[in-house]
């Protein structure tokens, strides 16, 4: 009966880790995309993007 008690106390302990792991690694992707939105939306970022698709288009006409 001790083990029991002991195993449900553990698994009970250790249930909201999991939920805690997700929500910070949710955050930490929420962020990162929030990270490469901004480096794409820069001027430099776009002005090079442009570039290059404009190039490719020119040499494949």
């Amino acid at each position: 009966m001790y083990q029991r008690i002991r195993r449900w106390m553990t698994l009970g302990c250790e249930a909201g880790m999991t939920t805690a792991e997700y929500a910070v690694g949710t955050m930490a992707a929420v962020a990162f995309a929030a990270l490469l939105l901004a480096v794409v939306r820069s001027d430099a970022v776009r002005a090079a993007l442009t570039g290059i698709i404009t190039s490719a288009l020119n040499v494949a006409s």
